[in-house]
C-alpha cells in the first residue's frame, strides 16, 4: 500500500499533504500544536491523532487529497476548458489541488474532533482530570479551526456546486460520525441487527461519502460533462468502501495467530457472519466471536463484497483515458483488495 501511494504521489508533481502548506505554517496551528504537548503522559486519544499525522504511514492520512490529484490529472482538461491549460501545473489544476488540501482539511478535522473523551468513563491511569479536560477543549476548538479553514478556502474556489457538494459530505459526515458514537456507547457492545445493506449505508455516510463528492467536485471545477463527473463519483465512493472493508478484514486475514488485532462488532465480516448464522446463533456465540467469524462465512464473503466495490471502481476508471494518473488510480484499488 504505501508504495503503491509512494507512487502516485509521484504522478501529480509533489507529496501531497493532509493540509495545505499555509495552514501548517500558520501562527494559530504553531499555537495548537504547543498546547497539544502539554498533554503528553496522558492517554487523550488527540496525542496519538497527533502523532499519527507526523508518523503514520501504514494508513497514509493524505490519501484522500492523493485521490482527488489523481483522478484530476487521470481526467486532463474538459473541451470546455482547452483555453484555461496554461494554468495547469502537471496536467492539473490549481483549483483541483486546493480541492485535494480542503478535503484533506475537512477529514483531519473530523478525525480530531473524534479524539473527544467521555469524561464520565475515565481511570485514574488516563491522566489528570484537568489535562484531560484541557484535550476535549483543545480537540474541539483545534478541529473547529481546521473546519474554519477548510470552508474560507471552499469559499474562494467560487463555484457554488462545489461548495454544495462538500457542505453535504460535511453534512453525511456529521450523520455517520453521529450514528457510529451512538453504537459505541458501549465499548465493543452487543451490535443491532442492521444487516449488511444498513451497514454499507453507515460507512458511505462516514467513510465514503466526503472523497466521493471530492472526485466529483474535482470533474466540476474542470466543467467536464455530469457522465464524467458520475463516474468520479463512483470511483471515489467504491475505492473507498473496498479501503474500508479492507481495513475491517485485517483482524481476520492475518497468517500469524499470534498477531491479534482488535476489532469491531461493527465490522463487516461480523456483521456478515450474523447474518449467516442468524441472531439467536450469534448471541449465543459472542464471546467467542473472533475465531468463529474466522471460522465461518463472513471473511470470504467480506473479501468477495471489498473485491466487488473495487471491480465497480475500477470499472468507472474505464471512462477515463489511458494514462500514469488512471494506472496509479488502478493500483490504489488492487492493494485496497489484496489479501494473502
Amino acid at each position: 500500500w504505501s508504495q503503491v501511494v509512494s507512487e502516485a504521489e509521484k504522478i501529480v508533481g509533489y507529496p501531497t499533504s493532509f493540509m495545505s502548506l499555509r495552514c501548517l505554517l500558520s501562527d494559530e496551528l504553531s499555537n495548537i500544536a504547543m498546547q497539544v504537548r502539554k498533554l503528553v503522559g496522558t492517554k487523550h486519544p488527540l496525542l496519538d491523532t497527533a502523532r499519527g499525522f507526523v508518523y503514520d504511514s501504514r494508513n497514509n492520512l493524505q490519501m484522500r487529497g492523493l485521490v482527488i490529484l489523481l483522478i484530476s490529472k487521470a481526467a486532463g482538461p474538459s473541451t470546455a476548458e482547452l483555453s484555461f491549460q496554461h494554468n495547469m501545473v502537471s496536467g492539473i489544476y490549481s483549483s483541483q489541488r486546493s480541492l485535494a488540501e480542503i478535503t484533506e482539511l475537512i477529514h483531519t478535522a473530523f478525525l480530531v474532533h473524534r479524539g473527544i473523551v467521555n469524561i464520565g468513563e475515565l481511570k485514574s491511569c488516563d491522566g489528570p482530570l484537568k489535562d484531560m479536560q484541557f484535550g476535549n477543549k483543545m480537540a474541539v476548538l483545534s478541529g473547529d479551526f481546521l473546519l474554519a479553514n477548510a470552508c474560507t478556502s471552499l469559499a474562494q474556489l467560487q463555484n457554488t456546486k462545489v461548495v454544495e457538494l462538500i457542505s453535504s459530505a460535511i453534512g453525511d459526515l456529521v450523520q455517520g460520525i453521529y450514528y457510529e458514537n451512538l453504537k459505541s456507547s458501549e465499548d465493543n457492545c452487543v451490535t443491532d441487527d442492521i444487516g449488511i445493506s444498513r451497514w454499507k449505508e453507515q460507512v458511505f455516510l462516514s467513510h465514503s461519502a466526503l472523497l466521493a463528492k471530492s472526485c466529483q467536485a474535482a470533474m466540476e471545477l474542470a466543467k467536464h460533462s455530469t457522465e464524467i463527473q458520475d463516474m468520479a463519483f463512483q470511483y471515489g465512493k467504491h475505492m473507498s468502501m473496498s479501503h474500508k472493508l479492507h481495513s475491517d478484514l485485517q483482524p481476520f486475514v492475518k497468517e500469524s495467530p499470534s498477531d491479534t488485532m482488535a476489532f469491531s462488532l461493527n465490522s463487516a465480516p461480523a456483521i456478515l457472519h450474523q447474518e449467516f448464522l442468524g441472531r439467536e446463533s450469534w448471541l449465543k456465540q459472542i464471546r467467542e466471536l473472533q475465531e468463529a467469524i474466522k471460522a465461518g462465512k463472513g471473511v470470504t464473503s467480506a473479501i468477495d463484497l471489498c473485491r466487488c466495490h473495487g471491480n465497480r471502481a475500477l470499472a468507472a476508471l474505464e471512462r477515463f483515458p489511458p494514462s500514469e494518473a488512471r494506472d496509479a488510480l488502478a493500483n490504489i484499488v488492487y492493494a485496497a483488495t489484496r489479501f494473502p
